[in-house]
């Protein structure tokens, strides 16, 4: 059969969903598709007519080099499609972004027909994806004196690709849609388990929220035509967790406007809004697709005569309505004055200042943020070819410069980076800048729309100035089904064809690696000035930088080697007193946020970068504190550590990385090869005093301070989504910290979880201690609940039974993962027993592996999203409580939360993962293992 029928299949089984033809990228399909068009007396001509102007996708796939090339032979005469004229086919062009529809523009632009050329360089001013191989044809023709050259140069000079867009509208309509009450997680409109679907964008848009909320869209946008329908968080924050870019898709596609009338299910321009603003990596996630996000305040703490919050009976502020935004309300947002007003634009309710800064408004003007960044270098390399001054057609980066001023370590990392700012000025916080981004990571649930992404910049290969990149498979690494089997081959042998490293070869070389991204991002960063970019909002390294990112900004990042971005504002946490002996490190990040809500009334860490001066603690445990900042809803953190810690660290990411090496994972260009090369360089530069570690001026200024007492951490705590709050904003955050002897006991614990990126080796190492210790007491060791443990990577699998631990986890589970035969389906209910599983995200993603409906999990996990670890069932809310590794195992075994004395008595003499203040001097660290 051919490829046309099997597509003609397929489309029929597509009917029966109630979706569309599938858009093509398939140029061998394409080509038959072509094939039918040239044949006047096919009976599939109109058809494949269709398919060949609306239905395929642009970019760099296969199939829009098959269409550029057929437009071409069109434009040339040299084939006769009567439907597509010489001025229609170079509107498709226009519409095809890059690759190869530009090297046919600049083929017909520096042709001999002086009519096409003449076309084909007006077309060419309203592009902006152009790479080098495209500006160096440009630049050699400018050489040898062409005037269609010049031409095109000089409009790229002036910027006319943006300059002579629209602008975005005085006064914009919109009607209000409440998608729910409380912070609203990604995972409501883009769900985990439904990753395998995110390439498929009109598939993938059944998903997003609910089938009778998109049916109220609909009628809304029916009701009030001509208005856009502004999605809203009543009561909480838009968009925290993963799945920004997928999220962001599914609200442009139902509430957006469609991008091109020949690229299908690509909308642009959402409208988002949150009472308390919207989460820092789904806003800039908006703005890569010009769109516009809200801050709303629309409800207030209720305040005392002494300007006080007042607390309700459960000790949190009550809140009292400013305006309403219930659904189907009417308001207009004036972009001029930036201003959120009535319906009748007589009263102010909000103001809009940060939603239309101008870079933003660029944003909105060109469409994405990506455009402008690849209108900047266009404009500045056409600038430096004709030898005239460059006069930006953009708004000016902010350069805020405090004189006298210190810096903060995240201002000095942006400042070692920074590109095109003004030589020798220091810059603060909230200066615009772009940076070089060092590391690169992308990861397997999101990777496809990234692949996507780069094919629609035309990008083909990875920056030459990024230092590392990796592509992760670990958030489908649990079960290795059909989707799996489907996506994941696909992902990797375009990512590796682009330049990153694998976790699986696409030619099964080497051994399947589905370590977690986090943990692999965190040990190939070898440098502590480092800017990272990955592809999940877990992407908070303990050395550098690191910031999670959509999979448009990690696209952007791998093409251009880039980010552009404010330098965020920064919250300073130090540490006092002494860490008592039974207690946890993830007992520490667990009082950070507590403490710092008590310190603050209000959470100081939301949109900031965390500066935790951790001195003491190696790079693995240290990753427990900076990998949870993303719950606290921080923008980023900083581990400030002593120079030893630190070059014990860079040692042990040196070995990690040579052990992938060793594995077969470097690729052409040796990679990680390189990345050891610069752990060395650093190395020598923090012993010889060249350079020390990272640490701030000690006259820098922060947003605010957080001292955490650790002598106040007297037993273990847990963050508990608090199912049954009365208040609904005040479910399935963070911010409910509580210790166990708050649950006397008697909190049934369904199913025990030990993994996601929050473990380290140490933490599997406490589970086998664990049971020597109970097997030695009581003979034999039984669980009453089941307990989940899934290593975040191979390397700490090896390293634990080279040491003899992970005999005593074999003796225990009754099942243990094999990579020969992975399992093929998800496990859907669990035995009492302790389960080995393989290394990846496994329950933490909720994508595969799910507990039973209506359980109480308790997890080292991150995730206490409603229905992302455990689903509601018909009588019981699911509970994802979250708490230390001790604390996990132990009401495993018990079947239910422990006291404080059967919590004591259990980790008597285990090594747990301890902490100590770092002082003045340097010091050894005081970590117990790794």
């Amino acid at each position: 059969m051919s490829l046309y029928q099997d597509y003609l299949s397929e489309i029929e089984t597509r009917k029966t969903q109630g979706l569309s033809p599938k858009p093509i990228d398939d140029g061998a399909l394409l080509d038959e598709v072509i094939a039918h068009i040239e044949d006047r007396d096919s009976a599939h001509r109109a058809a494949c007519l269709d398919f060949f102007i609306y239905n395929t996708l642009p970019g760099t796939t296969s199939a829009a080099g098959v269409k550029a090339r057929f437009l071409k032979k069109i434009i040339l005469g040299e084939a006769d499609v009567p439907e597509i004229t010489r001025a229609f086919a170079f509107e498709l062009l226009s519409h095809m972004k890059g690759g190869p529809s530009v090297a046919v523009l600049l083929d017909l632009a520096l042709g001999k027909q002086a009519d096409i050329a003449r076309d084909a360089a007006e077309v060419l001013k309203t592009q902006v994806f152009l790479y080098e191989a495209d500006t160096d044809r440009l630049k050699d023709a400018y050489a040898v004196g062409n005037p269609v050259a010049e031409d095109i140069l000089r409009s790229y000079a002036d910027a006319e690709f943006f300059t002579s867009l629209p602008e975005v509208e005085d006064e914009i309509e919109v009607v209000t849609y409440i998608a729910a009450e409380g912070d609203i997680s990604t995972d409501l409109l883009s769900p985990g388990n439904q990753a395998h679907s995110r390439s498929d964008r009109e598939l993938h848009g059944k998903c997003m929220i609910s089938e009778e909320a998109q049916k109220e869209i609909e009628a809304l946008k029916l009701q009030h035509p001509g208005k856009r329908v502004m999605l809203i968080a009543e009561k909480g924050t838009m968009g925290v967790g993963s799945s920004r870019m997928s999220g962001v898709n599914n609200v442009a596609l139902w509430t957006g406007k469609p991008a091109s009338p020949y690229v299908p299910f690509v909308n642009y321009a959402p409208v988002v809004a949150g009472t308390n603003g919207i989460s820092p990596i789904f806003l800039t996630t908006v703005g890569v697709t010009g769109g516009i996000g809200v801050d709303l305040r629309n409800w207030v703490k209720k305040l005392d005569e002494n300007g006080k919050p007042i607390l309700g009976n459960d000790g949190n502020p009550i809140l009292e309505q400013k305006y309403s935004v219930a659904t189907g309300t009417v308001l207009r947002i004036d972009t001029r004055k930036k201003r959120l007003l009535s319906e009748d634009g007589t009263t102010e309710l909000a103001d809009l200042s940060d939603s239309f800064t101008p870079q933003k408004m660029e944003f909105m003007k060109a469409g994405s943020s990506y455009a402008i960044v690849f209108g900047k270098m266009l404009q500045t390399f056409a600038c430096e070819t004709l030898g005239v001054p460059l006069k930006s057609a953009f708004a000016p980066a902010r350069e805020i410069s405090h004189e006298g001023q210190g810096l903060t370590a995240v201002e000095k990392i942006f400042n070692a980076n920074a590109r095109g700012n003004t030589p020798g000025k220091p810059l603060h916080a909230g200066s615009d800048v772009r940076v070089k981004v060092n590391i690169v990571g992308s990861q397997d649930t999101t990777g496809l729309m990234t692949s996507q992404e780069l094919e629609a910049m035309a990008a083909t290969v990875i920056s030459p100035s990024v230092d590392g990149a990796f592509q992760s498979g670990c958030h489908t690494a649990s079960v290795w089904d059909l989707k799996a089997q489907a996506n994941t081959p696909r992902l990797m042998a375009f990512m590796h064809k682009f330049g990153l490293i694998t976790a699986r070869d696409p030619k099964g070389v080497y051994h399947p690696m589905t370590d977690v991204i986090h943990k692999v991002l965190n040990d190939i960063t070898v440098d502590d000035w480092a800017i990272i970019i990955g592809g999940d909002s877990h992407t908070r390294m303990s050395k550098g930088v690191a910031f999670g990112a959509d999979s448009g900004t990690v696209a952007l990042a791998l093409a251009t080697g880039e980010a552009t971005m404010p330098i965020p504002e920064s919250v300073k946490v130090t540490f006092k007193g002494t860490m008592a002996a039974h207690m946890d490190f993830r007992d520490v990040v667990h009082a950070t946020q507590a403490q710092m809500l008590a310190q603050h009334g209000d959470n100081v860490f939301q949109g900031r970068v965390i500066e935790v001066h951790i001195g003491t603690l190696l790079a693995d445990q240290a990753f427990t504190f900076t990998d949870w900042t993303a719950e606290m809803k921080a923008k980023a953190s900083i581990c400030i550590s002593n120079d030893e810690t630190l070059i014990e660290s860079l040692q042990i990411a040196k070995s990690r990385i040579q052990g992938m090496i060793d594995a077969g994972m470097d690729n052409d260009v040796q990679m990680l090869a390189g990345l050891i090369e610069i752990a060395d360089r650093r190395i020598a530069q923090i012993r010889s005093g060249e350079k020390p570690a990272l640490r701030p001026d000690d006259n820098a200024q922060y947003f605010a301070e957080v001292v955490v007492d650790l002598d106040q951490i007297a037993e273990p705590m847990i963050a508990d989504p608090d199912v049954s709050n009365p208040d609904p904003s005040r479910r399935y955050t963070h911010d409910t910290i509580r210790p166990i002897s708050y649950y006397g006991a008697q909190k049934k614990v369904d199913l025990g979880f030990v993994g996601s990126c929050m473990v380290h080796k140490g933490d599997i190492k406490i589970v086998a201690q664990m049971l020597r210790n109970l097997e030695a007491a009581h003979g034999e060791v039984a669980f009453k609940a089941p307990l989940v443990v899934a290593a975040p990577t191979y390397n700490i699998i090896d390293e634990l039974k080279a040491e003899g631990d992970w005999a005593i986890l074999q003796k225990y589970c009754g099942f243990e993962f094999d990579d020969a035969a992975p399992k093929t389906k998800a496990r859907t209910e669990y035995d009492n027993i302790l389960y080995l599983e393989r290394p990846g995200c496994n329950l933490c993603m909720g994508n595969q592996e799910k507990a039973e409906k209506g359980d109480t999990v308790l997890a080292t996990s991150t995730r206490l999203f409603q229905g992302r670890v455990v689903a509601d069932s018909e009588t019981k809310k699911g509970e994802s409580l979250l708490g230390s590794t001790p604390v996990v195992v132990l009401s495993a075994i018990l079947g239910r939360t422990p006291t404080l004395e059967e919590y004591k008595s259990a980790v008597e003499g285990i090594d747990l993962t301890k902490f100590a203040p770092p002082v003045q001097k340097p010091m050894d660290s005081l970590s117990v293992h790794f």
